[in-house]
């Protein structure tokens, strides 16, 4: 009989630890990036904030406007809410812009944050991404 408790979980290896050399370090899982995407609702909340401060408005005339909690607002302003396309909407109009006119800046934003290509780079020119093998038949 076991001395486990009945509501005690008993783990049982998959894969036995034998099969790595002793003294060999743990298997790694894929390498992840060092560095993070930034999340869509990041990005959407400082396009609306850096545009009510650029209007120097407050947060509780453009949540009046738009007819959003001030609390909301400020969550999806720090990027702590995923608004849905109703509310980004209306935060939108309320500082004078469509929908479109915030995802583009938004769009923007991610495009400059992770682009791997210099500054430099010509804008609105595609410049096709080479980083694997390409094969022709």
């Amino acid at each position: 009989m076991s001395n486990q408790s009945p509501n005690d979980a008993r783990v049982i290896p998959l894969r036995p630890h034998a099969a790595r050399p002793a003294g060999a370090p743990p298997r790694q899982g894929p390498q992840v990036p060092t560095t993070k995407e930034p999340l869509w609702r990041d990005l959407v909340g400082d396009v609306l904030r850096r545009e009510r401060l650029a209007q120097e408005r407050t947060l509780k005339d453009v949540a009046d406007e738009a007819r959003i909690s001030m609390p909301y607002l400020s969550e999806v302003e720090r990027g702590r809410k995923e608004a849905s396309s109703e509310v980004l909407a209306a935060a939108a109009h309320a500082l004078g812009l469509n929908l479109g006119d915030l995802l583009t800046r938004a769009h923007g934003e991610l495009t400059r944050l992770t682009s791997r290509h210099p500054a430099g780079r010509r804008r609105g020119v595609a410049t096709p991404s080479h980083d694997g093998m390409c094969l022709a038949a």
